[in-house]
């Protein structure tokens, strides 16, 4: 992967160009209501993420794709259906659902249930020690093989070396790295992306992330994390009303 390229030339439409080749900015990380950790309406997504350029987001909620589908409705060529699935071994990162799967299964089933839906399968910033469902370096060796890509930025990590880890890792077992915001709230969407050549399924993705180029990266601040425990008041003492 080529990181931090200054990309000057833009195509008529607006999307940067490199050696003739439009490039799309993806987002690969996001989360919407349906979260418990956020309140970020599917229709305020998709205004926010037009607004700020991005030409594709992955919603990636936690065990949950209904706001995705909603905000797909909304935008069909911005919105890709994606899931942070819990298992019992850590959270992974699905891009292309097409049926939801819950959280509490084994890392194998949910990867089984994932082929079975042909979906693009990563990892969610997976060695940030101070995030929920981190993993074991064993575990995570054990399901390498079926992997596409691993998380190598997350803007919400803590700390830089974090996501200097997963790139290494990545770099190591010759796998594509995702970047994402992990935006829970609307200012945070596109802190995290990568340029892509045009993909439109797994599949291609699958291609077309080999080729991936790195915009300017922004790491969030730790502050961003108090909205997410705002979210979770909020919701708690709506269900408790």
């Amino acid at each position: 992967m080529i990181h931090n390229q200054d990309i000057s030339v833009k195509s008529p439409n607006n999307r940067l160009k490199r050696n003739q080749i439009d490039y799309l900015r993806v987002d690969f990380h996001t989360h919407t209501i349906s979260s418990p950790d956020s309140l970020l309406k599917p229709d305020n997504l998709v205004k926010t993420a037009r607004r700020k350029g991005l030409d594709r987001v992955v919603i990636t909620d936690h065990n949950k794709i209904e706001s995705a589908f909603k905000a797909k409705e909304i935008d069909p060529e911005l919105i890709i259906v994606g899931e942070e699935i819990e298992t019992d071994g850590g959270e992974i990162l699905a891009v292309y659902m097409t049926e939801e799967i819950p959280a509490g299964l084994s890392p194998s089933e949910v990867i089984l249930r994932l082929k079975e839906q042909h979906a693009f399968i990563s990892i969610s910033h997976p060695f940030d020690p101070y995030r929920k469902g981190g993993w074991r370096i064993e575990a995570l060796l054990e399901i390498l093989p079926e992997l596409d890509a691993i998380e190598t930025f997350n803007a919400r990590c803590l700390k830089p070396i974090f996501n200097w880890r997963a790139e290494v890792f990545a770099k190591k077992h010759n796998l594509p790295g995702t970047h994402g915001s992990d935006a829970h709230t609307a200012f945070e969407l596109g802190r995290g992306s990568l340029l892509l050549p045009h993909f439109e399924d797994a599949a291609s993705l699958r291609t077309s992330i080999k080729q991936a180029i790195s915009p300017k990266l922004i790491l969030s601040s730790p502050l961003v994390h108090f909205t997410s425990r705002y979210a979770s008041w909020v919701k708690k003492n709506r269900r408790s009303a």
